[in-house]
């Protein structure tokens, strides 16, 4: 199993590609952002990052703007936020 921290830098580098990418629609390139910041907020632990990301994540997994090429970053976003392991 990897590391959880490895897990959220994983994370923010697939964010950050998103963010920079202006295929994507403004919205979710927003929600992107957000998302990295969550994950960068290091006064939260480290489970509650995660769980809270992937909230945010999942709201705009379902956009019917989403170029396919974001949706399956998203997708692969969220799996690896289910894998951290909850304290």
């Amino acid at each position: 199993m990897a590391n959880p921290e490895d897990m959220i830098k994983q994370c923010v580098m697939m964010l950050q590609m998103m963010n920079e990418d202006p295929t994507i629609p403004r919205n979710i390139r927003r929600a992107a952002d957000e998302t990295l910041k969550i994950l960068l907020d290091e006064k939260k632990s480290l489970s509650l990052r995660a769980a809270t990301a992937l909230s945010k994540i999942d709201e705009v997994s379902s956009d019917s703007n989403m170029p396919m090429h974001a949706r399956t970053k998203v997708w692969e976003i969220a799996s690896t936020l289910e894998a951290i392991p909850l304290d």
